[in-house]
């Protein structure tokens, strides 16, 4: 278990490397210019802001120097757009808000998605197993983009206290949790009910229904275990992306999360800010794949010997 916790740790960090380092180059080639604004900048402050930013060194010369900041002393540098404005204060006010709406969308996707996939495997092939699939297909297929307004029309525009823009209340929160929430619940549904119909149909499975066991029993007892590990493979990567890449969602919802930051860092060309948010991505892909592998081998103690071999 050491082994391959060490082993997964060390991947991690080869993938954040080679993740920031791709960023970084690509950055650079975007068109434009972070100080370019609606009026154009005399030549002589263009080279004075550079130099003040490190912009007029070499690529590598920028590319080691940000690598020091993050390891000597945990910085990102600062924000090319917002003055005075450092990238780690505005990951520490973003992040917060973007794990809540990530903790929020995630239980609302797993309270409905694992349910309803354990329903649909049991009525497997009748009309139960059928409208579930349909409304998860129907879940998968609709854009977020199309989901959020129509909530916003529907929901925030009829129900006193909802909020389709802001961060203000604690009731903000909820068109963009349950826009999150029932996209990665299509997602799961269908995974839980492909994992739970192999398992309902395996040998034990039916000794277990001949010795007169239960549909709780068999379902709950017999065959949860396994016949979730397709849909706990797809809660690590699938949480993650909810915190950092909710970009549509907090977008439409004005969410002030790590979504609505990238997208305006991209647009102003906020080097360091977007470099900060994709190495947080990263960090956070990593340590919720180490958490799913942890899981998946408690689930299925025979993952352990293949992980030590």
């Amino acid at each position: 278990m050491i082994r391959l916790l060490i082993r997964r740790l060390l991947q991690g960090a080869l993938v954040v490397v080679v993740l920031q380092t791709i960023t970084f180059f690509l950055v650079r080639l975007l068109p434009g210019n972070p100080f370019l604004g609606e009026r154009k900048l005399p030549q002589h402050i263009m080279d004075q802001l550079n130099a003040l930013y490190g912009l007029n060194q070499s690529a590598w010369s920028q590319y080691l120097n940000y690598w020091k900041g993050i390891i000597l002393h945990g910085d990102f540098g600062p924000s090319l757009v917002r003055e005075g404005v450092q990238v780690s204060d505005i990951i520490a006010q973003a992040f917060p808000i973007s794990l809540w709406l990530g903790v929020l969308g995630m239980g609302i996707a797993v309270i409905i998605g694992i349910p309803a996939g354990m329903l649909a495997a049991w009525w497997r092939n009748r009309w139960p197993d059928a409208c579930i699939m349909l409304f998860a297909m129907a879940g998968i297929c609709i854009p977020a983009f199309v989901v959020a307004p129509v909530f916003g029309l529907t929901l925030g525009m009829n129900i006193p206290g909802l909020s389709v823009a802001g961060w203000d209340n604690p009731l903000c929160a909820v068109l963009p949790a349950l826009t999150l929430g029932l996209i990665n619940a299509a997602y799961i549904a269908r995974l839980t009910r492909g994992g739970m119909a192999e398992v309902l149909s395996a040998d034990f499975i039916r000794t277990a229904r001949a010795k007169g066991a239960g549909a709780g029993r068999l379902l709950f007892v017999h065959a949860l275990r396994s016949g979730l590990l397709p849909a706990v493979s797809y809660l690590g990567p699938a949480f993650a992306a909810l915190i950092t890449g909710s970009f549509v969602v907090e977008t439409c919802f004005q969410v002030p999360g790590m979504g609505l930051h990238f997208v305006n860092a991209t647009t102003d060309r906020d080097y360091f800010l977007i470099q900060g948010l994709v190495f947080c991505y990263g960090v956070l892909i990593v340590l919720a794949n180490l958490v799913v592998d942890l899981v998946l081998i408690a689930l299925n103690p025979q993952l352990r010997s293949q992980g030590a071999a």
